[in-house]
């Protein structure tokens, strides 16, 4: 009797101390737009999430929502506003609002997703954070897709003459800017869109990176790629948490989460974008699609039509007490020692 009593008294500590595991857990919201096929989310958000729960032993976990709360525009306002805990979406789905973030943005930034996705954050905590632009959250990633390139229907682009009046689908930011300097007619629609945009004839052509050719299912629809050498541009995407949720964890739990974030999340997220673009490549090629590289001359027409959209962004920037041109040259020098 005496035994079974111990043991009945042991087996009621454990379930105790069970529950109260299970009551301490905290469990964070993450609101998704993506297909959860998508590189973005099954390469690097998805196993973001499993390296939180093992950093904070537990204690902590990212709960992917099976539907997202909003389009790609509303989502830095979900997390702000405490309608999700942790969103990401690219900072040029809402023209205006970012003007830091444009830094990693601009044409020839560097041939790879994981050295600008790195030198991107370094720069960013260097030289923006104080422009405090994420107000309202806390900021746990910036990450870039690989370079973007030029994708169309009908016929190829070796030159600008080639982009007078083609309606290509952009997805903001510096690549809207870009798009109308080369002679393009710039259609501002998230990425996901451009299945139906291209299949309707709505758009000529996208500009995206190659990952995204295959992901969102346009392969067969696009006949003709340009590559540019460095990336015609670049998309800025924010991982963040809403402010108030991260302060209520415990100093230890923030601590361990952010050692999952920042810089070592760019640098997954960028080889992943990596992966991703190469393997699409290949895709691409396998199935006859004409693939160019630009020319001399041609990179050059591009770097002469986009240099005031440059210059522009510097003179804002330091118009708001940031040295935009030293960290745009930190920046690209980063990515060429990463390369």
């Amino acid at each position: 009797m005496k035994t079974l009593f111990t043991a009945l008294k042991l087996a009621a500590a454990g379930m105790v101390m069970t529950m109260g595991v299970a009551k301490a857990e905290t469990v964070l919201t993450l609101s998704n737009w993506l297909p959860p096929s998508h590189p973005l989310v099954a390469e690097m958000i998805q196993p973001w999430t499993e390296q939180v729960k093992e950093a904070t032993e537990g204690r902590v976990t990212v709960q992917i929502l099976a539907k997202g709360l909003g389009p790609p525009k509303a989502h830095f306002d979900i997390a702000r506003d405490g309608l999700a805990d942790v969103t990401f979406s690219a900072h040029g789905y809402t023209p205006g609002r970012f003007l830091m973030t444009k830094v990693a943005e601009f044409p020839f930034s560097g041939p790879s997703a994981e050295a600008l996705s790195v030198a991107y954050w370094k720069v960013y905590e260097k030289h923006f954070a104080k422009a405090n632009e994420h107000d309202g959250t806390q900021l746990l990633g910036l990450f870039t897709h690989g370079p973007g390139h030029i994708h169309t229907l009908k016929n190829a682009v070796r030159s600008s003459a080639d982009l007078k009046g083609v309606k290509m689908r952009v997805g903001g930011g510096v690549s809207n800017d870009v798009a109308t300097a080369i002679g393009s007619v710039p259609l501002l629609k998230p990425a996901r869109e451009s299945f139906e945009l291209l299949s309707n004839g709505v758009a000529d052509g996208t500009y995206l990176p190659n990952e995204s050719v295959t992901a969102f299912n346009v392969d067969g629809l696009l006949k003709h790629t340009t590559m540019i050498p460095g990336g015609l541009y670049n998309i800025s995407f924010f991982l963040v948490m809403n402010q108030g949720r991260f302060d209520s964890l415990s100093e230890q739990d923030r601590a361990a989460i952010m050692t999952v974030s920042g810089e070592a999340f760019a640098r997954m997220a960028g080889k992943a974008w990596d992966a991703a673009d190469t393997a699409a490549l290949e895709k691409m090629k396998a199935a006859g699609n004409e693939i160019i590289v630009a020319d001399d001359a041609f990179v050059a027409e591009i770097r002469t039509l986009s240099a005031p959209i440059e210059d522009a962004w510097i003179a804002e920037a330091a118009a708001k007490g940031v040295d935009a041109k030293a960290a745009l040259e930190e920046l690209r020098g980063l990515t060429k020692v990463s390369n």
